[in-house]
């Protein structure tokens, strides 16, 4: 068969899909990929690189295919983290939360079975469900972004999803999943329930992590990363924890080897440095508390946030809104809910950035004030935000 005619034998479903994600802008400030913003410490960078180096002296050999070591760190961690201690057998790791998500269904989706959500949440959830075959379906969230328990309970009796995805705190809400629902969810559901937790460590005190329901709940699944609080996006490991029946069923579906020497002994030696890793977070909670009261302050809306964003709105045309400020040095997320816009909480001076290009922007021609839209929170999409140029999702 000559070249011109030949087809590849793609899937039909992926035929006119674009990867995910887009390239990076170049603006002075980037604030759409809800990256921590201060870099890793020179002290850790040194721990860091001597961990990798004594790693490297091994290269020619396969890593612990069973991370028996990092499991028991990351073990640990959870236990001074939340306070629910767990053995390492019920702790997972992979190349980033991401890759612990597409285990799952890989094990516990796929042909016949259902994985269901509620938007606006994480954009990559009915991507994972494609590409392991599993159907997806989609319910909505209240007009607060809240879970609506009248509306979800009956929804989960009648789609009995093998794999129920709910994000705490919520990508793009930032907001958080109580307790009390939680648990009346756990108690309807058949099959898996994932609480994602990948900025978990940006929650207010007293807020719990799911973390302490797994001892009552077998069906339970945590997922969690070291993407954000540890500032540790380009190390690429996030990890679950779960009963240690859920982790074996990972174990079977892992491709050999997954996560490396390299990127194992990076997280180990992040774990022992997590204090001076995550200590801006406090700085960062002050600074998202401070930037929704200022959107408030400007006529806009902004839900409270227990995550490293804020969401604010609403426009009547956001893409002109994150175009205006795209074009004062500024890069923000476009997704959630049409009207919407998302801000990573950056430093101070980038926090300061985006005010004063929103402030312009917002006394401009382009964007008069008649044009924001001030009434009560619209109804929500029933399918996260699309994609924009320039506006990539962030990793986990």
């Amino acid at each position: 068969m000559t070249g011109a005619l030949y087809r590849l034998p793609l899937r039909p479903e992926l035929a006119g899909q674009e990867p995910y994600g887009a390239p990076q802008l170049d603006v002075p400030v980037r604030l759409n990929t809800n990256e921590n913003p201060y870099p890793p410490p020179a002290g850790v960078v040194a721990a860091i690189a001597a961990a990798v180096a004594a790693a490297a002296a091994g290269l020619n050999r396969y890593p612990d295919r069973e991370c028996a070591q990092l499991r028991s760190a990351l073990a640990d961690y959870l236990h001074a983290e939340s306070g629910a201690r767990l053995g390492p057998e019920q702790v997972w790791p992979a190349n980033g939360s991401n890759e612990v998500m597409q285990q799952l269904l890989q094990a516990f989706g796929g042909p016949g079975r259902t994985a269901l959500s509620f938007a606006p949440t994480y954009s990559m959830y009915p991507e994972y469900a494609r590409n392991t075959f599993t159907e997806w379906v989609t319910g909505r969230r209240a007009a607060d972004f809240s879970l609506d328990l009248d509306q979800a309970l009956p929804l989960i009796e009648r789609v009995q999803p093998s794999v129920l995805l709910l994000a705490s705190p919520n990508n793009p809400t930032g907001t958080a999943l109580p307790p009390e629902q939680l648990r009346a969810v756990l108690d309807a559901a058949p099959g898996l329930v994932v609480v994602d937790e990948a900025y978990a460590e940006f929650r207010r005190a007293g807020v719990p992590s799911a973390v302490q329901l797994l001892a009552d709940h077998p069906q339970l699944v945590v997922t969690r990363t070291m993407s954000k609080a540890f500032a540790l996006a380009g190390g690429r490991l996030g990890y679950l924890a779960a009963s240690a029946e859920v982790v074996d069923g990972l174990r079977i579906v892992r491709l050999p080897y997954h996560l490396s020497a390299v990127s194992q002994a990076t997280a180990l030696a992040a774990l022992a440095h997590s204090g001076e890793l995550q200590a801006a977070l406090e700085a960062l909670r002050t600074e998202r508390d401070a930037t929704v009261r200022w959107l408030r302050e400007q006529g806009l809306q902004a839900p409270d946030s227990e995550a490293n964003f804020v969401l604010f709105g609403t426009f009547a045309d956001r893409h002109a809104v994150w175009q205006g400020l795209v074009e004062r040095g500024v890069l923000v997320r476009e997704t959630g809910p049409d009207g919407w816009l998302r801000v990573s909480i950056g430093t101070a001076g980038e926090m300061a950035a985006f005010r004063a290009a929103l402030t312009d922007l917002l006394g401009s021609d382009l964007i008069a004030h008649d044009q924001i839209e001030r009434k009560n929170f619209r109804e929500l999409q029933d399918v996260p935000g699309h994609h924009r140029p320039g506006s990539n999702e962030e990793g986990r």
